[in-house]
């Protein structure tokens, strides 16, 4: 019969035969290819001497094609919990070097298991994504395996924050977990996405596209949309991903964390005085506005380059997290189109489930017009704005900064939308549409029949425009709570999302909705 201290020394042993993982040579090459491994990445993630393992015993029962002869150390994937600036979190990390992190029922259940802890807990689950797939050899159980976790995925959202890494191939099933979590961060060179590679892309439509091209971290940055940030390392991943947590509380029972804030509330921005160009055809920076109203000019934008006529960005105002989201008239003059609602979208409907207020800067003259913008479903995907935004029931401020024009008055969360407060510059313009379009409208006739039509055009032009593109006809009927000075801006919005910070409001009782997706 085995002592004690024998007992003890062959659990060290069998751990430790456990962390080496893939073996030496595999690390090595994991590091040569530009990448951390599974306990690199979580022992970086965790604050030191926090993360604590679960279930590193457990291996695979797969008797298939000679599996019964292999050994998968941790069977492909490290799973446990920690705290990450002092707050917990659960997360798994699959390791590449065991079997290429090959995804079957065993190292499902680890998954599962630490996800189910984390919704009972109530707190953010992180996953770090490095994986060959399905382990083909387990058959319909691997397909199970996923079934399971993209299942809690679903039960999970809205409740606790999950957030995916993608920090090697990711392809065919397993890139719909990702896709179902709340934010996707991808490493530039080294992580992959999509549901069908090259090769088979090549032998079925003969098209030859690379690895990144197809599915790396610009491709899904700035075209599909489906990841929300483009790192330049594992490393810059991580501190981003715990950057991100910053901004999130527990779960959708708590409110954001405040912190300290240095910055004082009643600071003015003299410069935004001056943002707004006197011709109504040039463009300004949005990032620009946001810099100057936010807490120490600091804000955290996913999707930047997606869509980036609309931003949406985390910040704080003194010391209170708000999501902002901002038509950028730099990009397409701030136009709403398909990619700038689906964007704004999911993140309003992120920032609510999670208790965040809602910040809207609405600088928009419309739609963007085009056959190929209808084709793909404006009507559906703008609708999606105006469904999200009557949803949310966090506060809802909305700062009017130069147009704000037609339908997309209305789908960047005006009164009627639920706008708990409208604050306009006096540089706003709230109308039906621009003056010119408006003139051609309902002053054809007489523009076709002056001496001068141009000269008509442009005087008429210049009356509509004194007589209706201001803030004050829209103050006037209630819909702009207040008119400020844009220096004021900061002072302002902090005095209305601190009295709105109590703000209770329920929806009718109901399965759920039909969002137009």
């Amino acid at each position: 019969m085995k002592t004690v201290a024998e007992k003890i020394r062959e659990l060290k042993e069998k751990e430790g035969q456990i962390k080496s993982m893939g073996g030496a040579k595999a690390v090595e090459k994991q590091h040569l290819s530009g990448k951390l491994t599974a306990r690199e990445r979580l022992d970086l993630f965790f604050d030191p001497g926090t993360f604590r393992e679960t279930d590193i015993f457990v291996k695979h029962r797969c008797v298939n094609f000679g599996m019964e002869q292999v050994e998968i150390p941790a069977d492909g994937v490290v799973t446990g919990f920690g705290r990450v600036n002092g707050r917990p979190v659960f997360a798994f990390a699959q390791d590449f070097t065991s079997r290429a992190g090959s995804l079957g029922e065993m190292h499902s259940k680890k998954i599962c298991k630490v996800m189910d802890l984390a919704l009972k807990a109530g707190v953010p689950f992180v996953g770090f994504n490095d994986s060959g797939g399905a382990r083909i050899q387990e058959g319909v159980d691997s397909l199970s395996a996923y079934g399971q976790i993209f299942y809690r995925n679903a039960i999970a959202s809205g409740v606790i924050p999950q957030i995916s890494a993608i920090m090697g191939p990711t392809a065919g099933g397993a890139v719909y977990s990702p896709a179902m979590t709340d934010f996707i961060f991808m490493v530039k060179n080294t992580s992959y996405m999509f549901i069908t590679g090259p090769d088979v892309i090549k032998s079925v439509t003969g098209e030859e596209i690379s690895f990144e091209d197809l599915g790396g971290a610009m491709a899904h940055n700035m075209k599909s949309g489906v990841a929300h940030f483009a790192c330049e390392s594992d490393a810059d991943a991580i501190e981003q991903i715990k950057r991100l947590l910053s901004f999130l509380p527990n779960n959708n029972m708590e409110d954001p964390p405040m912190t300290p804030c240095a910055d004082p509330a009643g600071r003015e921005a003299p410069e935004l005085d001056a943002i707004i160009p006197d011709d109504p055809r040039a463009s300004y920076d949005v990032h620009d506005v946001i810099r100057a109203i936010v807490d120490d000019g600091d804000f955290f934008e996913p999707h930047t380059y997606f869509a980036p006529n609309m931003v949406v960005a985390l910040a704080r105002l003194n010391g209170r997290p708000l999501g902002i989201i901002a038509n950028n008239p730099s990009v397409l003059a701030g136009c709403l189109d398909v990619d700038a609602a689906d964007k704004a979208t999911r993140f309003i409907r992120f920032c609510d489930a999670f208790n965040i207020p809602l910040l809207t800067i609405a600088d928009v003259p419309g739609y963007l017009p085009g056959s190929d913008q209808e084709w793909q479903g404006i009507i559906r995907h703008g609708a999606k704005l105006l469904w999200c935004y009557s949803e949310a029931t966090v506060p809802k401020l909305t700062l009017v900064t130069r147009k704000d024009y037609g339908g997309s008055y209305l789908a960047m969360c005006s009164q009627d939308l639920g706008a708990d407060m409208v604050i306009a510059w006096p540089t706003a313009e709230i109308a039906v549409m621009g003056a010119s379009g408006a003139a051609n409208v309902i002053f054809r006739k007489e523009i076709k029949a002056a001496a001068d039509p141009a000269a008509k055009r442009a005087e008429i032009i210049e009356n509509y425009e004194n007589l209706l593109y201001n803030p004050y006809i829209a103050a006037s009927r209630g819909f702009v709570d207040q008119v400020i000075a844009p220096r004021e801006t900061r002072g302002r919005l902090i005095e209305a999302l601190e009295i709105l910070s109590t703000k209770r409001e329920t929806l009718p009782a109901k399965k759920h909705g039909n969002i137009p997706v």
